[in-house]
């Protein structure tokens, strides 16, 4: 109705100036071509209105170098891959690398701060495989990831857990604290959770570089395509 009460009285309008300009068509021309660019502003403007215009979430990944894609090509590593996949099944996403190789947990709280964005509206927590590896006390390690979850939380941000499992070389105490660890967090947070980061990976020559423990270009394409679901439910949580 707005639309053509307007065009009423735009074309009440263009009479008057045919009228008066019947000697020189021009400013007829240009009239028509303002009510027309008018129509389209407030028709598109319309649309927005009535759909609303989707804002993209922005994904921050915080990790050690598993995230930061060790050893890989920018487009390899696991942040672009996701970004892609996501992409790929309709979402509106950005995701950012916050992964720092041969990060702790411990490193992953200190900076916080300036990898968390004003502009974040939800993070993958993936940090842990390295105090493992340098057999740093389990409780120390659940201290500093309490931490790093109650402080995104505080910020309103939805948070994604990835847990890591301990090498069995560890020995058994070892292990058995360290395991249950990320699925303790998970439910006393309400945290969307993927037990295990690696899942499908480890210890497969052909899906690692030469070190055996980072993965390559396919084994982070078996990681994303294995964590997908998870990180959709974590969307599914999200309001950018």
């Amino acid at each position: 109705m707005v639309f053509l009460y307007m065009a009423d009285k735009t074309n009440a309008r263009l009479s008057y100036i045919e009228r008066e300009t019947a000697s020189n068509p021009l400013p007829v021309l240009f009239a028509r071509l303002g009510l027309f660019t008018l129509l389209i502003a407030l028709w598109m403007s319309a649309l927005s209105f009535a759909y609303g215009e989707t804002k993209p979430v922005h994904l921050v990944a915080l990790g050690d170098s598993l995230t930061a894609g060790y050893g890989l090509a920018p487009r390899d590593g696991f942040t672009a891959q996701l970004q892609a996949a996501l992409t790929e099944r309709g979402h509106q996403v950005t995701v950012h690398n916050g992964g720092v190789s041969g990060d702790t947990s411990a490193g992953g709280l200190a900076r916080l701060d300036w990898v968390i964005g004003p502009e974040t509206d939800a993070v993958i927590v993936e940090l842990g495989a390295n105090d493992m590896l340098r057999g740093i006390a389990p409780h120390v390690t659940d201290k500093n990831l309490r931490q790093i979850i109650e402080t995104l939380q505080a910020k309103g941000l939805e948070v994604m857990l990835a847990g890591m499992l301990a090498a069995p070389n560890l020995g058994a105490p070892y292990e058995a604290q360290f395991n249950r660890l990320y699925p303790q967090l998970a439910k006393q947070y309400g945290l969307v959770f993927y037990p295990f980061f690696l899942d499908g990976v480890a210890g497969d020559p052909k899906l690692n570089l030469g070190d055996r423990i980072h993965p390559n270009a396919q084994g982070i394409e078996v990681i994303v395509n294995n964590i997908l679901p998870t990180v959709e439910k974590l969307l599914a949580r999200t309001t950018p």
